[in-house]
């Protein structure tokens, strides 16, 4: 028997489904980075994108439902693998005057994972005629750009420059 091609329509839930567990893990992430982090801006960013990532998550359901379908995750390799990567930073540079760098690099790494995918699903929700979920990706797309230039500018502007002079 063959099987039904898959189409762009599975293809666009299957990465919803990834992109919502993705998210899921982010929330659980983000408090501990914060609470680990020495810096008081950022933890404050830490904190404000929480707030949103919650906001997204709401937003993700909402596509679903749109397309008639169950906001269910499917496990995310990539996230969880940069999610360990932020833990070992976490571990091994504890007390170091480093740490506040590889924090930000760890969530820049998930800013770039989740920019790519919701740059993706708008792409593809364009495609399949999805007007209103493209409006939702959209928003959410701007914030996770919008996160990611804030956590360049406190990386330029102090926390790099923190990391290095403590080190000297």
């Amino acid at each position: 028997m063959a099987s039904n091609p898959k189409t762009l329509d599975d293809l666009f839930l299957d990465t919803l489904k990834d992109i919502y567990y993705a998210e899921k893990q982010i929330l659980k992430a983000l408090p501990k980075m914060a609470k680990t982090a020495t810096s008081p801006e950022l933890k404050q960013a830490f904190e404000k994108h929480r707030d949103e990532t919650e906001t997204q998550v709401d937003r993700l359901a909402d596509v679903f439902e749109m397309i008639g379908k169950a906001p269910r995750g499917k496990t995310c390799d990539a996230i969880l693998g940069i999610i360990e990567e932020a833990k070992s930073i976490m571990e091994e540079f504890e007390g170091s005057p480093v740490l506040d760098a590889g924090l930000l690099a760890s969530a820049q790494a998930v800013e770039h994972y989740e920019i790519s995918r919701y740059g993706t699903l708008k792409a593809w929700a364009q495609q399949l005629g999805l007007d209103n979920a493209v409006k939702l990706l959209d928003q959410t797309l701007a914030e996770e750009v919008n996160t990611d230039v804030t956590l360049s500018k406190l990386g330029e502007s102090k926390v790099n420059k923190q990391a290095q002079a403590k080190a000297a």
